[in-house]
């Protein structure tokens, strides 16, 4: 360890060579180790061999500030050392330690990484002193042009605080094939999914961390390295809390306020009370939003009451147990081998309920005493977590309908117009519900009970037939022969005088809306219909992604890797990402000079397209 500095020099001066100097700046120092002294864990790093950059966002790369706006989107040998050199480790743990496992000085980085540590219900204790980054070490931050970035990889060694080692009170070699996530490495197919569906998140207006680069290995496994504006979780606030720890959570807490002040996303408040009321009330409104979206856009991310996968700004972290639904699949559970998650539905009251602790923790703040959880299940802040919530839920499904956001707003604003809305939905509900009648069912990892009805394909479809069909209402048939999914069985199809009534109560709400939205805009219904029939092609789009769809997506791309190369994945994930933008306001960016071959990356594309389209409606 004497002779650590060796490696960095080499660092530096790579990134000094190759005028990517920005780069040198991520070198584990972190500002959050000197705001929380007690809140990570410290390793030193070294160089891991043979890796090769399978992914680089330069999009990303270029909003943060690392690369130039005007560098090309291709990836020079000099580029691509720069990446490995920066993010190509492997953290020296506590095994490493007791074993002397041999290191070669040259490899070892000046500065330590930090493993940070958070709450986790899996870990004995629940305290949050043992459970943490069990994978994953904080590269480092980087600020430029006044906005300051999280950088963290995953899959860089087995931590302390890994699940593993606080069950059997031991530590592990990285790699271990015993245990799967205490191993510390990630997998290369984890990674390429997590990049394409963040980014596809990111572009449809969801908080997300973001993947910024894969550093891919020959045994299958990789370096998956994220950034957002600001990497901590509510996780990292409640183990402080559950400790009683006000110091230590007084000190994360200003830490991230401070963040998102000279980010420029809040004011600065010279009064700690009315700081941290307004930091209650950000987090109300961001977690109401998000879990309102969440269950909008059948997006499962496994909301838990310790606010472990999820950042403080309610964006979506950890990518590994995500699901985007086809259908509203509202009772698949995943099976974490020692318990199921919760369900779409059960998200909301798991969001309250962060925003209850977080009431909890702002109380015990400002008076200096820790009451108990449950004297906050009346607190106001609840009340407006259900009313943004509500009227989240509300604006997304009129936007889902095709009305553009102004005219949401309008809607909402009206008092006819607002009550046609609520009658519409609780009809629309009702068919997104429905299950199938077989029952719950096993899959891969964890059980679910099928939605049938696809009301995307509804909403889609509704607009052109009433057109081409005077604006008079369709037969009850036909209105199943569109939303019927391919999990509907001959009973789900049938159709019964109850469901008949639905379908037309259904119609009828539908085209009261319709008018509602035409009488607003002052326009006829025919000319509202026409409007609403071009924006839903795009938002309710047919070939939409999935969970298991980006599964699929991103094994073609690793089966691809060799023949395509890093500049046509790269161009591959661009393309593919930008058609799943569902939003009709997206204004595509010009065209980059591209040095990859356009006939191997549109035949490629056109392969994954099929995909999406095969597992559209599925998990």
């Amino acid at each position: 360890m004497g002779k650590k500095k060796a490696g960095a020099g080499h660092a530096a001066r790579s990134g000094a060579k190759t005028g990517y100097t920005a780069f040198a700046a991520i070198d584990g120092r972190h500002p959050y180790r000197d705001a929380v002294p007690d809140g990570y864990v410290d390793y030193f790093v070294r160089t891991r061999h043979q890796g090769e950059v399978f992914y680089f966002n330069f999009d990303l790369a270029q909003e943060m500030g690392l690369l130039p706006s005007d560098h090309r989107h291709a990836l020079s040998r000099e580029l691509s050392d720069v990446l490995l050199q920066t993010f190509g480790l492997q953290i020296i743990n506590e095994y490493d330690i007791i074993h002397n496992t041999p290191v070669d000085d040259q490899d070892i980085r000046p500065h330590r990484y930090m493993a940070t540590r958070y709450l986790q219900p899996q870990h004995p204790g629940r305290l949050g002193k043992t459970s943490g980054d069990g994978r994953s070490i904080w590269n480092g931050f980087f600020r430029r042009r006044g906005v300051t970035w999280d950088i963290s990889s995953c899959g860089t060694g087995a931590t302390c605080l890994s699940p593993a080692t606080a069950n059997q009170k031991r530590f592990f070699k990285t790699g271990d094939p015993s245990v799967s996530y205490g191993c510390g490495q990630a997998d290369l197919l984890e990674g390429v999914s997590a990049a394409l569906m963040s980014e596809i998140m990111h572009r449809n207006g969801i908080a997300t961390e973001r993947t910024l680069a894969i550093i891919a290995y020959p045994d299958g496994t990789a370096v998956n390295v994220r950034a957002a504006r600001s990497l901590l979780r509510p996780a990292h606030f409640f183990a402080c809390l559950k400790q009683g720890n006000i110091t230590a959570l007084k000190n994360a807490v200003d830490f991230y306020i401070e963040r998102r002040v000279c980010n420029g996303e809040w004011p600065r408040m010279n009064s700690p009370v009315a700081k941290y009321q307004y930091f209650l009330e950000a987090v109300c409104h961001r977690f109401a939003q998000a879990a309102a979206m969440f269950e909008s856009e059948y997006i499962f991310c496994w909301l838990d009451w310790d606010g472990d996968n999820i950042l403080c700004d309610a964006g979506i972290i950890d990518y590994g147990s995500l699901r985007q639904f086809g259908l509203y699949h509202h009772e698949y559970r995943y099976d974490d081998v020692d318990r199921y998650s919760t369900t779409i539905t059960e998200q909301r009251n798991k969001a309250r309920y962060i925003v209850q602790t977080f009431a909890q923790m702002v109380d015990f703040l400002i008076a200096g005493n820790k009451k108990r959880i449950r004297e906050f299940g009346r607190h106001r802040i609840l009340q407006e977590f259900d009313a943004v919530f509500e009227r989240t839920k509300n604006l997304a499904l009129l936007y889902k309908t095709g009305a553009d956001r102004r005219l949401c707003e309008r809607m909402m604003a009206d008092g006819a117009a607002a009550a046609a809305s609520q009658a519409f939905r609780k009809v629309f509900s009702f068919f997104e519900r429905a299950k199938s009648c077989r029952g719950p069912r096993e899959v891969t990892d964890g059980i679910t009970w099928d939605a049938i009805y696809c009301m995307r394909d509804v909403l889609r479809e509704l607009p052109g037939i009433y057109l081409a069909n005077d604006v008079k209402p369709v037969d009850a048939d036909v209105f199943m022969e569109i939303m019927a999914s391919n999990y509907t069985d001959l009973q789900d199809r049938q159709i019964t005088a109850w469901r008949r009534r639905r379908i037309r109560e259904f119609q009828r709400c539908y085209l009261n809306l319709v008018a509602r939205m035409a009488n607003l805009s002052r326009v006829s219904a025919r000319e509202m219909l026409q409007r609403l029939a071009v924006r839903v092609q795009v938002i309710n789009r047919y070939d939409r992604i999935t969970g298991d769809g980006v599964i699929a997506v991103a094994e073609v791309l690793l089966a691809q890797h060799k023949n395509l190369g890093a500049d046509e994945i790269y161009r591959m994930i661009d393309e593919f990402v930008t058609d799943q933008v569902l939003q009709p306001e997206f204004v595509p960016p010009l065209p980059r000079p591209r040095s990859v071959s356009r006939v191997r990356v549109a035949s490629a594309l056109a392969r994954l397209r099929r995909l999406v389209r095969e597992y559209r409606e599925g998990l």
